[in-house]
């Protein structure tokens, strides 16, 4: 019998990719100001691990740049028109990451972007862990549905406190100390247990 995939995360074969976080979309994206303080502290955790980071902005043209305090600066953007963040430039930066497996997926919107770029990652084979806390969309219902529908396809479906903790793995790492930093407080809420009123969210 095959082994289940476990979705288990290691700093040399993850990419963290950050979809989309523009000016344009600040006033309509619900929780926008907590989506990106918790990619950013993503961002922050991914530099100390030495995890390459893709940063896409859809239409910059007319959505404008990505916000400044994802804290993005000096990272290259790859503009794009589609939903997927797949764009053939991307795909050279994957190809240049042979032992690459997990992608770590923050940004908007969850059923657009978010799921294409997730869809078109699984059909490469790679496992993909969606940030559920650093992911919305315009509608919370698109964003419950999206997130189920990525369940079901095969995505895993994860925080960023959890994926961070999975990444580091042991306390007894020299880095771990400065990773505290990072999550020594809560995230950010970003509206998830509303979209679960009354029970326990399952993301099913």
């Amino acid at each position: 019998m095959a082994l289940a995939r476990l979705g288990k995360v290691f700093p040399k074969t993850s990419i963290l990719f950050l979809c989309d976080m523009q000016e344009k979309f600040r006033p309509n994206i619900a929780h926008f100001p907590q989506i990106v303080a918790v990619a950013a502290r993503m961002l922050q955790v991914a530099r100390l691990l030495e995890i390459p980071v893709v940063v896409t902005e859809q239409y910059p043209q007319g959505l404008g740049p990505t916000v400044p305090e994802l804290g993005a600066e000096g990272l290259k953007k790859f503009p794009k028109t589609c939903f997927s963040m797949l764009v053939p430039e991307v795909e050279q930066e994957l190809g240049a990451l042979p032992h690459l497996r997990s992608v770590l997926l923050c940004g908007i919107e969850t059923q657009a972007c978010i799921m294409s770029t997730a869809l078109d990652a699984l059909e490469r084979g790679l496992d993909v862990h969606v940030v559920a806390d650093a992911c919305s969309s315009r509608s919370q219902v698109d964003r419950l549905a999206a997130l189920s529908r990525l369940r079901q396809s095969g995505a895993f479906i994860t925080t960023s406190e959890g994926l961070i903790l999975q990444l580091v793995r042991d306390a007894a790492d020299p880095r771990f100390r400065q990773i505290q930093k990072f999550i020594k407080d809560p995230a950010p809420d970003s509206g998830l247990l509303s979209l679960f009123p009354g029970q326990s969210p399952g993301f099913s």
